[in-house]
């Protein structure tokens, strides 16, 4: 392991320094985990760093190193030790999709800052607030897949994770004081269930362009092909489509469809260094447009009667907030709205069966659920079918 001067952070690069480090670990009953990832610099993201902080002492695991992870899946998966994230589904899901581990056991402090209803609920913003510590804000855009990382981007990496078991600590307290502690615990119950991350770039991608649903069918097939020439550069170069190209200037390419390397000047404003590298390539790429076609855009409406319940549900969520003092999503994610407006249980017998309430949930807002669902009917009855 290796130390900086006056840090308490431990590098972790080697596997018998990752062994010890496990063994440390099985003996403490909650650790924080926080992850650093390289998305703003690869095509392919990975998770770059595992930070990991028990009283006292941080470690950085470096999962680029010499080394396999893979004995950290018996901690994370361990129902024994808690696991004390800051906004955990992002980190799960990259773990998960990494490495494979699953999950037991979560705390996610930014979720509990939701539940009480703290007006800021950023890391940042609770470090400073709860403990006086002011992080550098230099490093938020860090690439941490680059190799050596100095001294101050890792002890940057540190305090991701060096105050979440006080934080968590001071949750704990008000949630039991205001009674709130099992809405948090059927929260966090969710975590482990996060899916592993998905590539976010690739022709699956081009229906979340930005305006893409605004163009007519041959800008429309343009735009098609400049997305699948941005996203083949990006991945031979490994780096995210939008530092090839951004998707304001592709669509404003659609817009005046330059045939000339001038053209991409004056009408496509792009920057000389770029057409310089990839002009004909655009030029072509637009003119296959011309010719071709778009995919179709996939089917996101749901059903009429389900979108319907959503919106009734989403309603609700607003006033029980309200109430409350928190925001929508610190009752029920819109996920488990949609699975509600979807199933359209109408018995408190249904919503046993669903997953996704716990028993607190079932038993606070339960009998308003299904009120809400079954007003939905009354108001929209189906045919019925002979």
């Amino acid at each position: 392991m290796s130390e900086t001067p006056s840090s308490s952070w431990m590098l972790i690069a080697v596997q018998a320094d990752l062994e010890r480090l496990i063994r440390t670990l099985r003996s403490q009953p909650a650790i924080a985990v926080d992850t650093e990832s390289n998305s703003l610099y690869a095509y392919h993201e990975r998770v770059c760093l595992i930070q990991i902080s028990v009283p006292g002492l941080d470690y950085i695991v470096d999962p680029l190193a010499e080394l396999d992870p893979a004995p950290l899946g018996d901690i994370f998966a361990d129902p024994g030790i808690q696991k004390v994230f800051h906004a955990a589904e992002q980190d799960i899901a990259g773990l998960k999709r990494d490495f494979g581990f699953s999950f037991a056991n979560l705390f996610d402090t930014m979720r509990a800052a939701r539940i009480l209803g703290w007006p800021r609920v950023g890391l940042a913003d609770l470090l400073q607030e709860r403990f006086g510590v002011y992080t550098n804000k230099r490093f938020q855009r860090h690439n941490w897949g680059q190799r050596p990382l100095s001294p101050e981007a890792l002890a940057y990496a540190a305090l991701d994770t060096r105050y979440l078991l006080p934080l968590r600590d001071i949750q704990v307290r008000e949630l039991v004081q205001r009674g709130r502690m099992r809405h948090a615990t059927e929260t966090f119950d969710r975590l482990p269930r996060t899916p592993p991350a998905v590539l976010h770039y690739g022709p699956q991608a081009f229906w979340r362009v930005r305006d893409v649903y605004l163009l007519d069918d041959r800008e429309r097939a343009i735009l098609w092909q400049l997305y699948l020439w941005r996203d083949r550069v990006a991945r031979d170069q490994n780096r995210p489509p939008f530092r090839v190209m951004s998707d304001e200037v592709m669509v404003r390419l659609v817009r005046v469809r330059p045939h000339t390397p001038a053209e991409l000047t004056t009408k496509g404003r792009l920057p000389e260094p770029l057409i310089r590298r990839y002009g004909q390539a655009i030029l072509e790429a637009i003119r296959r447009g011309e010719r071709g076609t778009a995919p179709s855009p996939p089917c996101l409406r749901p059903p009429e009667d389900a979108a319907e319940r959503y919106q009734a549900l989403r309603m609700w969520r607003r006033r029980v907030a309200e109430a409350r003092g928190v925001d929508p999503d610190a009752i029920l994610p819109s996920t488990v709205l949609w699975a509600l407006a979807e199933r359209a249980p109408q018995t408190m017998h249904d919503l046993e069966e669903m997953d996704d309430l716990g028993p607190w949930a079932r038993e606070t807002w339960g009998p308003e659920i299904i009120e809400v669902l079954r007003q939905c009917t009354e108001e929209n009855p189906q045919e019925e079918v002979t």
